[in-house]
Parts: C-alpha cells; sequence; structure tokens
C-alpha cells in the first residue's frame, strides 16, 4: 500500500501562485510515476499533470501548458512532487490531488484508472 500526501493548497488572488507538494511513501528503493489531477465543484475530475518515475517525461492538460509545471524532488525524495502553478485564473479553483502509478499501465497516464493510490486532496480557491 502507497500513502500519498498533498499540502500546499490556498487561497490566492488571479495571476498569483501557488506550489502544492505531493510525497508518496511505499515500498522501498522503488519511484512511482506520479500525476496530478482536479475537481471543481459540479465537475468531473481531470486530469492536469503527470510526471514519469524517471523524471525524464511530463505531460499537462492543454489548459496548463505554459503555466504549471510539475517535477520531482530528485535530491531528498524521489517520491515528492511539486506543481508549480502561476499565473492563476479563478477557473483553476478546485480540489487538486495528488495520484500514484505503480501497477496501472503507462499509457493510461492522463485517466484516472492510469493510477493506483490517491491523496485526499488540497484546496485551491482563485479569487477574481
Amino acid at each position: 500500500q502507497v500513502q500519498v500526501v498533498e499540502s500546499g493548497g490556498g487561497l490566492v488572488q488571479a495571476g498569483g501562485s501557488l506550489r502544492l507538494s505531493c510525497a508518496a511513501s511505499g515500498r522501498p528503493g522503488v519511484t512511482y510515476a506520479m500525476g496530478w489531477f482536479r475537481q471543481a465543484p459540479g465537475k468531473e475530475r481531470e486530469f492536469v499533470a503527470h510526471i514519469t518515475w524517471s523524471g525524464d517525461v511530463t505531460y499537462y492538460a492543454d489548459f496548463v501548458k505554459g503555466r504549471f509545471t510539475i517535477s520531482r524532488d530528485n535530491a531528498k525524495n524521489k517520491n515528492t512532487v511539486y506543481l508549480q502553478m502561476n499565473s492563476l485564473k479563478p477557473e483553476d479553483t478546485a480540489v487538486y490531488y495528488c495520484a500514484v502509478g505503480e501497477y496501472a499501465p503507462a499509457w493510461a497516464y492522463g485517466q484516472q484508472n492510469g493510477y493506483d493510490y490517491w491523496g485526499q486532496g488540497t484546496q485551491v480557491t482563485v479569487s477574481s
């Protein structure tokens, strides 16, 4: 079992920035593929960003390209990833979830079934 814990959400004005963190703890010596999803009130959960276990490849939803950056802490704990969110818009308001892939197929990174474990979510609110 992998535990997933997000942090870093909060309230920010439009145009501002936030950095979300996600720490996954599981089998020793294993580095996991990880991703971020978000869910706004009344909407489906949607893919935001993904980083492969090696950290060499990242994928983004079109609506965050150029504004959000996913990265991995290669210095201390490779199973800690960050989502740097810049130029935030009110429509970015949502609960952001971190997800970890261990057995799920890598090609499904943009889908919820591409991940095996989920965090509890952290609220991001962008005011206009």
